[in-house]
């Protein structure tokens, strides 16, 4: 199998800096192809800006990026695209456009990549991306104003799947939402993953997340991605960061939720 499709997303010495301000330098990270990595940091360690870098809404001082075997830092408008329509984008909040309805939302990338299709095939189209979603079919007809914020993060993942992408980016998808919420968030980010086979790059600082559905997590320190792993495996190393964020007590109580799950499952044969 090629690196391409082991490897969806392959980072050699990426730095970003702004100004004197440096957030990455010699930045590396592997994306394995079908996993769902979960990227953790402090405060300004750079998160977004990693993502914003691998999708081209952030241009790096140095580094390379391949996204699918092609080296985005120096491709060209045509070359993008191609590799463009393979991944979307939940951005923190959803980011929708607030003069379009749900529906209307969901075709703005079918419109850029697929002029040709008609109306009613991207009616038809955006129906079925906001039901896959979990939200009820009248919602393609209501305003981002007319939703809450858990619908609107759905509505934003529907348009984030518009094109069938093999790649999806989450940045702090649960942020905001009450426990429950969330928790139905992950279970949906983990169905899309298996159903769909997607591969998911994951922003948050969700411990609930981290440990509900990420295969694996990718810690953000000292500029650079520092260590990649499960948790377990993260527990192991002897980094402050990492032992403060995985030891701390909101990171007791959500591996003690954890444990409570798998064994709830175990005890009821997996139909909790």
């Amino acid at each position: 199998m090629s690196e391409e499709n082991d490897f969806p997303i392959r980072i050699r010495g990426l730095t970003n800096a702004f100004g004197d301000f440096v957030v990455h330098e010699d930045l590396d990270l592997d994306v394995r192809r079908g996993e769902i990595l979960g990227v953790v940091g402090g405060s300004g360690t750079g998160k977004s800006v990693l993502m914003r870098s691998i999708i081209g809404l952030q241009h790096p001082q140095a580094g390379d990026i391949e996204v699918f075997g092609q080296n985005m830092t120096d491709a060209e408008p045509d070359e993008e695209l191609g590799v463009r329509n393979r991944w979307g984008v939940l951005f923190q909040g959803g980011a929708l456009f607030s003069t379009l309805t749900v529906a209307e939302n969901v075709e703005v990338p079918l419109k850029q990549y697929y002029p040709e299709l008609s109306q009613q095939l991207l009616d038809e189209i955006a129906r079925y991306k906001v039901v896959l979603t979990g939200l009820p079919e009248d919602a393609t007809s209501k305003y981002p104003s007319e939703l809450s914020g858990g619908m609107r993060k759905r509505a934003g993942l529907a348009r984030a799947l518009a094109l069938d992408p093999e790649l999806l980016f989450l940045d702090e998808p649960t942020a905001g939402l009450d426990p429950i919420g969330g928790a139905k968030f992950d279970e949906l980010t983990r169905e899309l993953t298996d159903t769909l086979g997607l591969t998911v790059f994951l922003i948050t600082h969700d411990l609930d997340t981290l440990y509900a559905i990420c295969d694996r997590v990718a810690v953000l320190a000292d500029k650079k991605v520092i260590a990649v792993g499960t948790i377990p495996e993260l527990l192991e190393i002897d980094h402050p960061w990492i032992q403060e964020y995985f030891n701390g007590p909101r990171a007791r109580a959500a591996t003690a939720t954890h444990e409570r799950g798998k064994a709830l499952d175990k005890n009821t044969g997996g139909e909790a």
